[in-house]
């Protein structure tokens, strides 16, 4: 399929009530948050594993949309694969870069996540190389700062035999945060998209994802979170026609005068000036 001929810019709001939507290893597993603000936070590595996972969910089995980024083989044995069905010679550490090109070739055109955010592929004897991926995704941050928690919880079934001798219930801690209203922005660049063959069909499966990630993503940790908003700002052209931080100011998300404290989004007023920029179409997806 051909790539797309559009340059792309995008808000996601969502929400997350009573859970933890990305814990922090180097804090206990606490939510994350920036040290001087409490604003939170959300990586984009989460985001796009959330991405990956419905895509493989929405779309497994079918041609060019296996996922790359998983826990089922070790990379280098996935690059391997890629020269293997090219007919490649092996072992050669990338000094073909011949072969280089066609393994890496053969990795956009089979798995979505390359085509979609690029990947480093150079390690190993069969090496692909490194793909810059035309979608791009900030950190989500939180409209107001959040208040991280965590509670004793208890269990009825004790480990090991030889502490239901000596007690009836174990101890545990859950973290997360009361509420909080996140705000993501993005990028799908067109010019990119012609390296990885990123095609208008790839771009709806991305909105898709972005629309009903959380909805297939549900746990006991992350407790009730939602896509709510998902605004699109469409280029009439491959290099884009304005800045996207001008963009991206089009989308306001403030709390509401009355409410002192955010438990809801119906607590916030969310406004879009639909004033665009010549050449620029405003699409309200969610």
């Amino acid at each position: 399929m051909d790539p797309i001929q559009n340059r792309y810019e995008f808000v996601l709001l969502f929400d997350c009530e009573n859970g933890n939507p990305n814990g922090d290893p180097d804090a206990g597993n606490m939510p994350r948050i920036d040290a001087e603000t409490s604003i939170g936070i959300v990586t984009d590595v989460c985001l796009k594993r959330k991405v990956r996972n419905y895509v493989e969910l929405a779309h497994e089995g079918e041609p060019g949309y296996n996922i790359l980024i998983k826990t089922d083989k070790a990379l280098n044995t996935k690059f391997t694969e890629a020269y293997d069905a090219c007919g490649l010679k092996k072992g050669e550490k990338g000094k073909n870069t011949s072969s280089v090109a066609a393994a890496q070739k053969y990795i956009c055109d089979n798995y979505f996540d390359v085509r979609t955010f690029g990947a480093v592929m150079s390690t190993g004897d069969d090496p692909c190389g490194i793909v810059r991926g035309p979608v791009q995704i900030n950190f989500a941050k939180s409209v107001d700062p959040v208040l991280p928690q965590d509670i004793t919880i208890t269990r009825q079934a004790v480990t090991t035999q030889t502490d239901k001798e000596n007690k009836a219930t174990e101890m545990g801690k859950k973290n997360f945060i009361p509420y909080g209203l996140y705000r993501a922005e993005g990028y799908v660049s067109a010019m990119l998209a012609k390296k990885t063959g990123f095609s208008d069909d790839d771009l709806e499966i991305l909105w898709n994802a972005l629309i009903n990630m959380f909805e297939h993503d549900h746990s006991a940790a992350r407790g009730k979170m939602c896509a709510r908003k998902l605004v699109v700002f469409r280029h009439d052209s491959v290099l884009g026609n304005a800045p996207s931080a001008k963009l991206f100011e089009a989308v306001r998300v403030t709390r509401r005068p009355e409410v002192a404290i955010a438990r809801s989004y119906h607590d916030y007023d969310v406004t879009i000036d639909r004033d665009m920029p010549d050449g620029v179409e405003l699409l309200e997806l969610l």
